[in-house]
């Protein structure tokens, strides 16, 4: 018998081609005359264009908006949109600026317009995170979901194909994690359509980087993975994730893509109706592998000591992580043979 409760999130989206042209009028009718449009340093030349296309609506530019939101990056935004009277943000790129945005919604309430230019998903959900001291800390509050987010898939072009691809398993990670024996249906609904839409059309921009449909099929997906993600949970895979992020300040999404099939495989024996239905919707025979083996199609590195882990700071990261419900023998196994990008098997 099905019996469920879902809330969905207050979002609003528009999506397709050219949306970002709607930018001015989209914050003429937020009454919003002030926006700081936020960037990475990396994206830059994004922003500047952003805030000439604003035609007098933007406040300025900050730029420096980095991995895994630094509380000390989070001071100087607050101190920049305090100095330049900014009315709104508009966070252009991925989850770094996204994070630096819903960062600015906590601390000075300003409206928030997300622009994303990646796969990273964080403009979908309500989860905040900012690392201090070198740790990570995330929490949940609707306040963040962004007042207007603006998906363009025309800004994703420029995107890197080798990018793409980290970037578009770290939505997979979002998704796999929302298709659970507990998981709301609505929620696993969502996260099964981005798993098939990403797992079609991540290969192809790899491949054929102009290819404007898989380029819009790959954000599509990222959107619902965002939404799984925001309105369902987040699991021991993210833990890890962001333990190695907040303690070594490994690449969020090329974390992501090594470690999803590892903690997939360390599940599906625990939840073999879950791992099938993860398996259809990427087309493959079981599920930890169907995730392994796109990662190496897509050309991404499959073992965490490419990242620069070494094999001393795995027992910290077992530590940091909260293993449970796993026991930190089996976490530290996981993490060992992701370490060495093994093939994934049960712990």
């Amino acid at each position: 018998m099905i019996d469920f409760r879902y809330k969905a999130l207050p979002w609003n989206v528009i999506f397709g081609v050219g949306a970002v042209a709607r930018l001015p009028e989209e914050l003429d009718q937020l009454g919003c005359r002030r926006a700081l449009v936020l960037t990475t340093p990396a994206q830059s030349g994004d922003g500047r264009k952003l805030v000439e296309c604003l035609d007098g609506r933007a406040a300025g530019l900050f730029d420096q908006a980095t991995m895994h939101v630094p509380v000390e990056t989070v001071r100087s935004a607050v101190a920049a949109a305090q100095r330049l009277t900014a009315d709104c943000v508009v966070s252009v790129g991925g989850g770094s600026t996204t994070g630096l945005g819903k960062a600015l919604v906590l601390e000075l309430g300003l409206p928030n317009v997300a622009v994303p230019t990646s796969y990273a998903g964080s403009e979908m959900t309500n989860i905040w995170g900012r690392t201090e001291n070198k740790r990570k800390t995330t929490g949940r509050d609707d306040a963040v979901v962004p007042t207007l987010t603006l998906y363009d898939p025309a800004l994703t072009l420029t995107m890197p194909a080798d990018f793409a691809a980290a970037s578009g398993m770290n939505a997979m990670a979002h998704a796999v994690a929302n298709v659970a024996p507990d998981a709301n249906p609505i929620v696993s609904a969502l996260a099964l359509e981005a798993i098939g839409a990403l797992a079609r059309s991540l290969p192809v921009v790899v491949s054929d980087p102009g290819d404007m449909e898989a380029r819009a099929q790959a954000l599509y997906g990222a959107c619902l993975a965002g939404a799984a993600l925001g309105s369902g949970s987040t699991g021991l895979h993210h833990r890890l994730c962001h333990a190695l992020g907040g303690a070594f300040n490994t690449p969020h999404a090329e974390t992501h893509a090594i470690l999803l099939p590892h903690s997939v495989a360390a599940f599906a024996q625990a939840a073999p109706d879950a791992a099938r239905r993860i398996a259809q919707a990427l087309g493959a025979a079981a599920a930890a592998e169907g995730l392994f083996d796109l990662v190496r199609t897509l050309g991404r590195v499959t073992a965490l000591k490419d990242l620069g882990v070494r094999p001393a700071d795995l027992d910290q990261v077992a530590a940091l992580a909260n293993p449970e419900p796993l026991s930190r023998e089996q976490v530290r196994a996981l993490l060992e043979n992701a370490h060495q990008g093994r093939a994934p098997q049960p712990v």
